[in-house]
């Protein structure tokens, strides 16, 4: 008897609550996740008590869970549940970072998220939940590659910039300007996000609208970094990391 051929298994996805207080942060989960085949949206909460009703009727795989909330914060609301899923805090506030992977939690996305960054934290959840048999590929992420170089999207396409060429990179509002020894690329991205994504040995925050390669820096003061005719303020808020990691060099 002739068997039949097996079909094979549909690829389970990754079901997701979204809870936040503010609906235009909940609006940008709804469409990065509704961008990303693996994921599901099982629905969206605007506070911790919602979110557990939620829970207790339908188990979740993946919380975005906002910290600074009314009634009680996301990292407390967290330590209240005894099997928690997996969690990828969302926040305007870096204060939290800290406690958020004390927590476990996966990642720690920084407002306003991009889309880049939020796909990088939802890889995480994959290779952590799956050894790495699933991922995500698309063009849009941005990604350190094997020949040290990055990503960044500008007019609709992706520009490859190699990291030894960067002098520093500058944040205007909501876009970053990523100053090379080629040129210069502008893109919608908080400074922030591409901080993560950078090698910690290659460059460094001065100020919290700059980033400077640690071998381009020609000469520096209390206040001050030179990187060719480029002169840069250093903050005092990361005036005291700057010296001793230049003093190194």
């Amino acid at each position: 008897m002739k068997q039949k051929k097996r079909l094979p298994m549909p690829e389970k996805k990754i079901s997701c609550l979204a809870v936040d207080d503010e609906p235009p942060a909940l609006d940008v989960l709804r469409k990065y996740i509704s961008s990303v085949q693996s994921l599901e949206l099982v629905g969206t909460c605007s506070d911790a008590v919602e979110a557990l009703n939620s829970i207790r009727q339908r188990s979740v795989d993946l919380i975005f869970l906002d910290i600074q909330m009314p009634q009680i914060l996301g990292t407390d609301f967290l330590r209240t549940l005894k099997n928690p899923p997996k969690v990828i805090f969302t926040t305007a506030f870096r204060k939290f970072a800290i406690e958020g992977f004390e927590l476990d939690a996966v990642d720690y996305l920084l407002k306003p998220i991009s889309f880049e960054r939020f796909l990088k934290a939802v890889n995480k959840v994959m290779d952590a939940s799956l050894n790495g048999t699933l991922n995500i590929e698309n063009d849009q992420q941005n990604k350190i590659a094997n020949d040290n170089s990055i990503y960044f999207r500008s007019d609709r396409k992706m520009i490859k910039v190699n990291l030894a060429d960067i002098l520093y990179i500058e944040s205007i509002k909501d876009y970053i300007k990523v100053v090379g020894v080629s040129g210069t690329v502008i893109t919608k991205q908080s400074i922030s996000s591409v901080e993560e994504d950078l090698p910690k040995d290659m460059f460094i925050r001065i100020h919290r609208s700059y980033i400077v390669a640690l071998n381009k820096v020609e000469s520096y003061s209390n206040e001050l970094v030179w990187l060719g005719k480029a002169e840069l303020p250093i903050s005092r808020m990361y005036r005291h990391e700057v010296e001793k990691i230049l003093k190194r060099k």
